[in-house]
């Protein structure tokens, strides 16, 4: 066995594809930082900073598993890039999955007696107090986003992507980041 620390990630990954198990820890460990640094500068809608440090991991494994030196880069540009797409991947599902409690919402009638479908397991309380969330969220968004900044928001959890909302407003994919990434460092202001 030689000295895996030593290595390039490139022979670190033929080497794995060869049979060496051992390296993948050597590139878990080389790359976690990474993904801890990529996880941290965003919000997992519903979840906290270790759903998103395991959605980051999950993207370093996808990118030890896919690298192909003769079809990429470096090893390190591929890593980042598959991390950060598996990444935005969890928060564009998240953010679909945002206003489930207000797709389930359940009418409490008088006349019609006290109904159940649509509650999948969650009491009503439950549904209130999601409810009552949602909106404190919104009124915080409203006091601190611009009203561009609102409505690229908003067609981001309605699950449009970047390059949808860039082309539907006239500006680039990357304004669009930058957007989203102005409200939540607003929104972190406003909680800390």
């Amino acid at each position: 066995m030689e000295n895996w620390e030593q290595m390039a990630d490139e022979q670190l990954i033929e080497r794995l594809n060869r049979g060496e198990t051992g390296c993948m820890d050597v590139l878990i460990e080389r790359y976690k930082r990474q993904v801890r640094n990529q996880a941290r500068t965003l919000y997992l809608i519903g979840g906290d900073s270790d759903d998103l440090i395991q959605e980051g991991m999950l993207g370093l494994f996808k990118a030890i598993r896919d690298y192909r030196p003769e079809k990429s880069g470096s090893f390190e540009s591929f890593a980042a890039l598959c991390i950060s797409r598996q990444l935005y991947s969890a928060i564009q599902a998240a953010g679909r999955q945002k206003h489930a409690p207000l797709n389930s919402y359940v009418e409490l009638s008088p006349e019609l007696g006290e109904r159940t479908e649509g509650l999948k397991g969650r009491s009503p309380e439950e549904l209130l107090i999601d409810q009552e969330n949602i909106q404190s969220l919104r009124s915080e968004i409203l006091k601190v986003a611009t009203p561009l900044e609102q409505e690229i928001l908003n067609a981001y959890l309605s699950g449009q992507s970047y390059t949808e909302i860039a082309l539907r407003l006239h500006k680039e994919p990357k304004s669009i980041d930058n957007a989203l990434q102005r409200i939540r460092r607003k929104l972190r202001k406003r909680e800390g």
